[in-house]
């Protein structure tokens, strides 16, 4: 009851969150399913219409989960796998979803997790070049900005790396782009889309508010608040769990309403177009070959990387300050998979 209740809601046009309007449906798995993203990220995956199967996988607990989610009513199945398994959950997957790794806690950055998320996600990438070369790898673990370089030079080492295949998933930074300026603005979330550009930390999310119809009239210090809410939202949630997380519950549901559209694109449906973290060549002559701009999701992963159109001299300021911050950021990345 509660299942398909909440795929109705999903799939209604104003939202376009779980659509099914293509018949296709795709095995998925999840690698770090155990964690605090992973089972409710399972839950919500498990809701959606597109997907065949779910493979649950974590060094412990993915079979209780998968247990647990294999309840839920609707017609995908759903499959555990303990530590030594992954190759198993690997097999015959056609979009792999990591958020795997451990979660930011007070006083940390996304850049703190490097050391130990890292070595995590490199192995997990390793495992996807060895069982699903053809995967399309969706990149939860932070930090986004070092962990997508990190997966591509892992693919590329193994002769795999296909640059429409791998996606960080930054939806967050556009989801609470859309609820904290529909508080501003007094308007519904359904009506305030803010393409957000650039990556995924602090400083280098750049969300363009002069394309919005809401977000053009905002200036001045409401301006400067909001932006700065967007950009360190997760700080937010960090210090009002005092320890015991971070975002764990919307990033879920952000990781979920991603590989949605992405399943959307995969089956054929046409003008599904998100932000995400890709390679992309808007920036590489600076030596930035991966950015987070609006994509075109297809029938083989990025259809179309569009570029980040008009911006306001704010949000120039708000580029030239990302920007040198990102090339540092996937320079690490790179030198750890070097």
């Amino acid at each position: 009851m509660f299942s398909r209740s909440v795929a109705r809601v999903w799939a209604a046009p104003s939202s376009r969150f779980f659509s099914a309007s293509a018949a296709h449906r795709t095995k998925v798995a999840v690698l770090g399913a155990g964690g605090g993203i992973g089972q409710p990220l399972s839950l919500l995956l498990k809701s959606d219409p597109l997907v065949t199967s779910l493979s649950l996988y974590d060094i412990r607990g993915a079979p209780g989960v998968a247990a647990d989610v294999s309840h839920v009513d609707t017609g995908s199945e759903v499959n555990g796998y303990a530590a030594d398994q992954l190759d198993q959950a690997l097999e015959g997957v056609k979009v792999v979803v990591i958020p795997a790794g451990v979660p930011r806690k007070p006083g940390m950055t996304r850049d703190d997790l490097f050391n130990t998320n890292a070595s995590i996600v490199r192995d997990l990438a390793s495992a996807v070049a060895r069982v699903a070369p053809d995967a399309h790898i969706l990149v939860i673990s932070n930090p986004v900005n070092s962990t997508v370089p990190i997966v591509a030079g892992t693919l590329e080492k193994a002769g795999v790396f296909n640059p429409r295949h791998v996606f960080g998933v930054t939806t967050l930074d556009v989801v609470r782009a859309a609820r904290f300026l529909a508080a501003v603005a007094g308007a519904s979330p359904n009506d305030t889309a803010v393409t957000v550009v650039g990556g995924h930390s602090g400083p280098t999310i750049v969300p363009l508010l002069s394309q919005s119809s809401h977000g053009k009239g905002i200036t001045g210090e409401a301006y400067d608040k909001l932006v700065h809410r967007i950009q360190f939202g997760g700080d937010e949630v960090v210090k009002a769990k005092d320890g015991a997380g971070s975002a764990t519950l919307s990033m879920a549901y952000a990781g979920a309403k991603f590989t949605n559209a992405l399943l959307r694109g995969l089956n054929g449906e046409k003008g599904v177009i998100t932000p995400t973290f890709v390679k992309s060549p808007l920036f590489e002559d600076q030596g930035i070959d991966f950015f987070s701009s609006n994509v075109e999701l297809g029938l083989d992963g990025v259809k179309k990387i569009h570029p980040i159109g008009q911006l306001s001299a704010a949000e120039e300021g708000l580029l030239a300050a990302c920007l040198p911050e990102l090339k540092k950021n996937i320079e690490k990345g790179k030198a750890f998979v070097a």
